[in-house]
């Protein structure tokens, strides 16, 4: 038995819709990036399923015929339930929860919130991390991390999807000699003692230290030991050090007695979205999707 429409071809039907709002083929052909000849070869295959003409063609373009007057609207919601469709048998591949990690400082609310508005039945939650937090992934406890990169810990096997970049600034003691500058370079720093974290991958450390230096001459390392990012903003407070972080970091702000200084000519940081690269994880594609859907830009962008 026959079902009725089964025979239906939906890109052809795609193309028929596209023609309909360009009346023209020309500028429909350009839209869909196919050749003039072969568009109308398939809305002639689709004249010829449905035994009816759908355009007529005129010196000025093409405008429908009665029979496409009737069949636009159908199609055009034809089209809206195959997509539909598609969006609901993702959904049945959807996992019930979802896990996003964050760090440091960095605002996720937006995208979050879009992601649960999209998925009403799945539960989906925030997890705050320690910076050098290495196995969050791996281990499973979260299913994707927006943090900075490069990442303090090795990342081969994971998948990396820049969300957005910031400029990078001094931190500084309100009494260092750099304090009040408009903007530093590189030679402004070669005599400034910046904290090395040994537990981090050299990748880190030295995109952290601004390393190798032009001149080559490796940066001074602080000799002094600290447990946590807030010991490290005591230590640029008692000018002890300095320390070099993304401009959307707010963290330096909140503690009295420091200022920041933007740097020139260095390379931004990166903000992406690290996910373990052998899995498909539909949700994933729906984050990045929400992240870019007006989703305001965060500071130091």
């Amino acid at each position: 038995m026959r079902v009725p429409g089964s025979d239906l071809d939906l890109r052809l039907v795609g193309y028929f819709t596209v023609v309909a709002g360009h009346a023209n083929f020309s500028r429909a052909a350009a839209v869909l990036h196919v050749a003039q000849p072969s568009l109308s070869r398939q809305i002639q295959r689709l004249e010829e399923h449905l035994g009816v003409r759908l355009f007529d063609r005129t010196p000025q373009g093409s405008r429908l015929t009665e029979a496409g007057r009737a069949f636009l609207p159908q199609a055009q919601a034809l089209l809206q339930a195959a997509h539909q469709a598609e969006l609901t048998a993702r959904d049945g591949a959807t996992p019930r929860e979802f896990t996003i990690g964050y760090v440091e400082d960095l605002v996720i609310t937006h995208a979050v919130r879009r992601l649960r508005h999209r998925h009403p039945t799945v539960r989906i939650r925030t997890r705050h991390l320690e910076w050098n937090d290495a196995h969050a992934l791996t281990d499973r406890r979260v299913d994707a991390l927006v943090a900075r990169a490069p990442l303090p810990f090795p990342a081969d096997r994971l998948r990396l999807t820049e969300l957005w970049t910031e400029p990078r600034v001094l931190v500084v003691s309100t009494d260092h000699r750099l304090a009040g500058k408009e903007s530093v370079t590189v030679d402004d720093l070669s005599e400034e003692v910046l904290p090395q974290c040994p537990s981090a991958v050299p990748q880190w450390s030295d995109f952290a230290r601004l390393e190798p230096r032009p001149d080559g001459v490796p940066a001074r390392s602080a000799p002094i030991d600290y447990e946590s990012f807030e010991d490290k903003l005591d230590l640029v407070a008692e000018e002890r050090t300095v320390l070099i972080l993304a401009a959307g970091d707010r963290r330096p702000q909140l503690r009295p007695g420091l200022t920041t200084v933007p740097i020139e000519g260095i390379d931004p940081v990166r903000v992406v979205l690290a996910t373990r690269s052998a899995e498909a994880n539909p949700l994933i594609d729906d984050f990045l999707h929400a992240w870019s859907s007006d989703t305001p830009a965060p500071r130091g962008r």
